[in-house]
């Protein structure tokens, strides 16, 4: 595949099985060049975030783009190839999918609980499909389908700019949004689902995927101001209005804490990071990219604090002034923000016929059907089975996963029977500098590295039982992508081959 120009405009000409095709070459998601990417059988993956598409057609087949590619015509002549672009498609990055609406008659409803990800997918999927019933999406936010990837990233963030779709697009394809209303308990025998306003609607398919909430400290003083947890973009503006200027304690050493702690490092006049464990991403990412995060932000004055925990937060006059550590530590505090885990959303499902784990996930099986028929689960709140993990049953909070469900429920819905096959792919921000994740690897027995830290330029590939189960990257395109097309087909990537001086397998340009 090559990058060429056609009236100043960037496209894909790709030659696969035989024959050329011509796309776009900026990846609908956030406009990566897919001219640097992989080519795998008949679909090209983005290589910054995953995204994959079909070279012949455009069309979007795995996450988290939302948008499919404009198709350009290319004939043959003398020898030659000659591509040519509508002047309309010219200017257009992105193309939606043709999609159906409501068609007069058909009383079939579904229901989707929770704005997120896994639920406009679905619709949106349901609608591509050809489904003519009610589609209802029902949400406690009071905001559109939003991209909440970004949150952690730019946190003086208007509603505006991260929202998916507008409500010009809901209207057109009849998908009912009831922003502001929360689900109180659902009745699988009647097929209802009973709401915080009192209301009660009837279903004939369900989707739940009300996601998670941030997990409280269960210590004194968490009720001060300036104690705080990032869920929606409100909770991020107050987040960066507070922190200007301030001494910032952030404690939890995940992605999102991480990123916070990032993001303020020029905005605060001090960030102090507190950790259970004794580097951050211990069990995600491993010890090695823990120590160079670390090192990373301590260069920037980021103060850490791990193996240590917090006992209790000090305030005057009702404001944070101190946090606590179980070491004695006492750290000066203007703002506490707290991204230790996760809690499940689905209280509301408590007495139900609707099975959940000792932690109160959803359980599913691979076409994300709950035990109950017709009710399905998808996103953070679900444990599903992971096909490249032996069908284990997995919770993965990453939005590409959840973009993905919400595509297999709605097949399934229609009865055009699909397993979920996805692998997950995900990525982190810290100091401008992208690191990307496929795979899984939960239980890995060792590391390889190629690259190095000190270059900033590094690729590792986790390895349990003589292969790779999942890789991260950083300055290392398009070799994570490279290595989620090889897990997604199945193909087994050796220890050998990993531990080879020969690196030709991941495409690197």
């Amino acid at each position: 595949m090559m990058e060429v120009e056609v009236g100043h405009h960037s496209v894909l000409l790709i030659h696969c099985e035989g024959k050329y095709s011509a796309i776009g070459n900026q990846c609908t998601h956030y406009g990566a060049p897919l001219s640097k990417g992989i080519i795998s059988g008949n679909r090209v993956r983005c290589p910054w975030h995953g995204a994959c598409f079909n070279v012949h057609t455009g069309d979007l087949e795995e996450f988290p783009g939302m948008d499919c590619l404009p198709c350009h015509k290319v004939k043959i002549e003398n020898s030659k190839v000659y591509v040519s672009v509508q002047k309309k498609t010219l200017k257009q990055e992105k193309r939606l999918k043709s999609m159906g609406a409501a068609i007069p008659g058909v009383n079939h409803i579904v229901l989707l609980l929770g704005g997120g990800a896994a639920s406009l997918i679905c619709a949106e999927t349901l609608r591509q499909e050809n489904f003519g019933g009610k589609i209802i999406m029902v949400t406690r936010d009071d905001l559109l389908p939003y991209d909440k990837t970004r949150l952690s990233k730019v946190m003086n963030v208007e509603n505006d700019s991260i929202l998916l779709r507008r409500m010009e697009f809901f209207h057109q394809y009849d998908i009912e949004m009831w922003l502001k209303k929360e689900a109180l308990s659902v009745d699988t025998d009647k097929k209802t689902v009973s709401f915080d306003d009192g209301s009660v609607q009837n279903y004939d398919q369900l989707l739940i995927s009300t996601g998670c909430r941030a997990k409280g400290l269960n210590v004194p003083g968490m009720k001060l101001e300036n104690v705080m947890m990032l869920e929606t973009p409100e909770d991020a503006r107050k987040i960066h209005a507070a922190c200007l200027g301030c001494n910032v304690v952030l404690v939890g050493t995940s992605f999102v804490g991480m990123e916070v702690a990032s993001y303020f490092i020029d905005k605060a006049s001090s960030v102090t990071v507190i950790g259970s464990s004794e580097l951050p991403y211990q069990n995600t990412l491993g010890p090695e990219i823990g120590k160079f995060t670390m090192m990373m932000l301590s260069e920037k004055d980021v103060k850490f604090y791990m193996n240590d925990n917090v006992t209790e937060v000090k305030g005057v006059n009702g404001k944070v002034k101190e946090v606590v550590l179980k070491s004695g530590k006492v750290i000066p505090a203007d703002v506490f923000i707290v991204g230790i885990g996760i809690i499940p959303n689905s209280e509301f499902l408590l007495g139900s016929k609707i099975r959940m784990d000792s932690k109160n996930f959803v359980t599913v099986d691979k076409y994300m059907q709950t035990n109950v028929p017709g009710v399905f689960c998808g996103g953070d709140v679900v444990k599903f089975p992971l096909a490249m993990a032996q069908d284990r049953l997995v919770n993965i909070g990453h939005w590409q996963m959840a973009q993905a469900h919400g595509r297999i429920v709605a097949l399934n819905m229609l009865d055009k029977t699909t397993e979920l096959n996805s692998v997950p792919f995900y990525w982190t921000v810290l100091l401008g500098k992208t690191i990307r994740y496929t795979g899984y690897g939960e239980g890995y027995t060792e590391i390889v590295m190629k690259g190095t830290f000190e270059d900033m330029k590094f690729l590792a590939l986790y390895i349990k039982n003589d292969e790779v189960k999942a890789a991260a990257g950083l300055n290392y395109d398009p070799a994570v992508s490279a290595v989620a097309e090889r897990l997604v087909a199945g193909k087994v990537i050796t220890k050998k081959e990993a531990q080879s001086d020969d690196l030709s397998w991941l495409q690197l340009s």
